[in-house]
């Protein structure tokens, strides 16, 4: 079965978010932190933006899915179970960790930086926003994966 176009689409999809990904990563947010004039400022700009991420990784990895159990060689197939991975780090970065970080926000009522740096809201803030990190990467792993196995099937002879 010619696996091509089931790939060449994986690849620009999966592209395009790993790229917001790595620039969302490597520049919007380290700019936010660097230019805004306090932390909250860029806090609140990197919370408007990264659900958006999230919510798109959700997107693409669910289509690699569906791409893979329609055309390609089946869900269960690598980039299957690497774009099954995205959709799920995505999503628990989303839903669970996000919310809870929502939750310390509320509680917290106010800048993060006006704590002590022991309080232990402003800690379970620190963990969450670490978790949080942990999450994207994995999904920006399985993304680099997915990409990976799509090119070496759309460069892939058929006889």
């Amino acid at each position: 079965m010619n696996d091509r176009p089931s790939a060449l689409v994986e690849i620009i999809l999966v592209a395009a978010w790993l790229g917001a990904a790595i620039f969302f990563s490597a520049v919007v947010a380290q700019a936010a932190f660097a230019v805004l004039p306090t932390r909250t400022l860029a806090g609140a700009l990197v919370g408007r933006v990264l659900p958006v991420l999230f919510y798109a990784g959700m997107a693409v990895g669910a289509l690699i899915v569906i791409i893979e159990g329609v055309w390609g060689a089946g869900w269960v197939g690598g980039r299957g179970v690497a774009g099954v991975l995205v959709f799920a780090a995505c999503a628990v970065a989303q839903f669970i960790i996000g919310a809870r970080i929502e939750r310390v926000r509320a509680e917290i009522g106010g800048p993060i930086d006006a704590l002590s740096p022991t309080d232990p809201r402003r800690l379970t803030f620190g963990r969450l926003h670490a978790v949080s990190v942990g999450w994207l990467g994995v999904a920006m792993v399985a993304a680099i994966v997915a990409l990976v196995l799509a090119s070496r099937a759309a460069h892939s002879r058929t006889t």
